[in-house]
């Protein structure tokens, strides 16, 4: 079972190698162990969470997490202009299962990574609200999504993609002022 994963957006191009040169060492100071797999992807499993900032979840019961390279990034389908300019790479993290405690270790990598890279953070879904593919558009769900996220601190965009068949929906992607505040909100989860 796979479990939730972000999107990081670079705006100034950077090497997956000089970026894994830089993530390794720290990641080996509190993840044991750390793996390149063949395709050049990172696996990683959190031993020690209090490094990130977490004293109260136990990384035994977690699994392992993952950093990629995002190959469809930028895209052509997506609307970039909440920014003053497209990124121009994105990094994929994820954790391997689902749980509170593959959600909480997920945002707190994300945030340290998105600080360290100059990063914003891509929700890859809408904060708040179930995915479109569960059933009709709620506009009374919506709206409470938006104002949840309208009532943090920080910057966040709705950035609109194609679904397919003409559809259009959207993404949150936020700063790291606003995943801060989301990480410390008691409804905190992200996409699965």
């Amino acid at each position: 079972m796979s479990g939730p994963a972000v999107g990081l957006w670079l705006f100034e191009p950077r090497g997956f190698e000089d970026v894994l040169t830089g993530v390794v060492p720290w990641l080996e100071t509190f993840c044991d162990p750390v793996e390149t797999e063949a395709d050049g992807d990172l696996r990683f499993w959190v031993r020690d969470a209090s490094l990130l900032g977490l004293t109260n979840v136990d990384p035994a019961s977690a699994g392992g997490f993952f950093l990629s390279e995002d190959e469809y990034l930028p895209a052509e389908d997506e609307d970039y202009s909440a920014f003053s300019r497209p990124p121009v790479q994105g990094l994929i993290l994820c954790a391997g299962c689902s749980g509170p405690e593959n959600h909480l270790l997920l945002g707190h990598l994300a945030l340290h990574l998105a600080r360290w890279l100059g990063a914003l953070v891509d929700f890859d879904g809408v904060l708040g609200y179930r995915s479109p593919l569960d059933g009709p558009d709620d506009e009374a769900a919506l709206a409470t999504a938006r104002a949840l996220v309208a009532s943090l601190p920080g910057t966040v965009a709705e950035v609109f993609y194609d679904t397919g068949g003409g559809d259009r929906w959207f993404r949150h992607v936020g700063d790291v002022e606003f995943l801060t505040a989301w990480l410390r909100h008691p409804g905190f989860h992200l996409i699965k």
